[in-house]
């Protein structure tokens, strides 16, 4: 859980992925596509990866990965994320936060 707190402020947005995850490659590109510079971590690629990935599951982020932080509060998966966007809540987030500008 320590890592998870050291990582998730690292920008406004951070995303815990795994490289060979579809659905984390989807909701990068989704928030790249905003204008969103996140912080991604690729657990598969980080020795401690596996430590990681189980302090997110006992966040609640089940599956493991995409788990999204914004503003250091986790956000959840891609539901989540997809949610927020359709109810018309994750721009002013992501403006509140920093993480876009326009």
């Amino acid at each position: 859980m320590e890592r998870v707190n050291q990582l998730k402020g690292q920008r406004p947005v951070v995303i815990f992925s795994k490289s060979t995850c579809c659905i984390c490659h989807s909701i990068k590109t989704f928030f790249s596509e905003l204008g969103v510079n996140a912080a991604v971590h690729e657990l598969d690629e980080d020795p401690r990866g596996r430590d990681v990935e189980r302090a997110l599951q006992r966040l609640g982020c089940s599956p493991s990965v995409p788990a999204v932080f914004i503003g250091g509060d986790f956000v959840g998966g891609t539901n989540e994320v997809m949610t927020l966007h359709l109810g018309g809540n994750l721009k002013p987030l992501l403006k509140r936060v920093g993480a876009l500008w326009v």
